[in-house]
């Protein structure tokens, strides 16, 4: 019986492979046993890579129950089912239609947040998109596939250039890897460097960035009739997430929505933890992160 040219070729390849496999396995554990892998929030060991120890995943508070149809704020006393809007939602509607988050701002969201944008933890913007999957599939529920579109909330190039990445880039290009949907990180520019948030009222706030974005040239074609999702780490005061939303609709986008990984709750913030907004918004740096 004689072996056609397949089946010689198809023993090397087999063997090709388990060795290449075995060689992978040996490499991962001796990187484990010179760099295990630690929890992403406090830097205990844990079993794999971005895995949270068990204390900081009890921690977290996942965003999933009833909440406002419109900013996507939990609204836990709200009947699951029914689309409601909150108070300051109905007083002064915002431009995105829903803005969910993965968690509640707490010290470990806030850690891998920080850890991603100030530490260099580059693997954090995985582990974000890993979370940010579930919300992203609700609001693309019934879209047909490539119509949804992940916008990123673009760094003013002084900015970018200072630190070398934008976080929130990164974590679009890991979700949409993850998920499928399309993203274009140059579809929206920073138009202009903006002046510090820091100890500002909303208001003053919303001034500041008003009209720090706009679309990248011949970007509109790309923009017209689409659901447009912008994408962030941290949706603080919410002031760069409505400029960068006007600046879709403006645009002509069917629909914006805004993801992000954690969300500041009124409420919800450890008390020894106090919170300031700008520091926590997009266009502004926060205290470094180390270890």
């Amino acid at each position: 019986m004689r072996v056609g040219k397949e089946g010689q070729d198809a023993a090397p390849r087999r063997w090709n492979g388990s060795l290449l496999t075995m060689v992978r396995s040996v490499a991962r554990g001796v990187a484990d046993y010179a760099l295990p892998p630690r929890c992403p929030a406090c830097g205990v060991i844990v079993g794999d890579d971005r895995q949270f120890c068990l204390s900081c995943w009890s921690s977290l508070d996942f965003l999933d129950g009833p909440a406002c149809s419109r900013c996507s704020i939990p609204l836990p006393d709200a009947p699951a089912g029914i689309p409601l809007e909150c108070g300051a939602c109905l007083a002064d509607p915002p431009p995105f239609d829903g803005a969910p988050a993965a968690v509640a701002y707490g010290p470990a969201a806030r850690t891998v947040a920080l850890r991603l944008k100030y530490g260099r933890r580059l693997g954090h913007a995985r582990l974000m998109a890993q979370f940010l999957a579930r919300p992203l599939a609700a609001l693309t529920v019934g879209e047909e596939d490539g119509e949804p579109l992940l916008v990123p909330i673009p760094l003013h190039r002084w900015r970018l250039w200072s630190r070398g990445f934008n976080q929130a880039a990164l974590v679009a290009d890991a979700l949409a890897r993850h998920s499928g949907v399309a993203h274009d990180p140059h579809l929206l520019v920073r138009t202009r460097a903006t002046a510090s948030l820091r100890g500002r009222t909303k208001r003053e706030r919303e001034r500041i960035v008003a009209g720090a974005f706009a679309l990248a040239p011949a970007a509109r074609t790309r923009a017209v009739g689409r659901h447009l999702i912008l994408i962030d780490d941290v949706h603080a005061s919410g002031a760069t997430l409505r400029a960068a939303a006007r600046a879709l609709r403006r645009a002509g986008a069917a629909r914006v929505s805004a993801l992000t990984w954690a969300r500041v709750v009124p409420g919800a913030a450890s008390p020894v933890d106090p919170i300031d907004f700008a520091m926590l918004d997009s266009d502004m740096d926060g205290r470094m992160m180390t270890g």
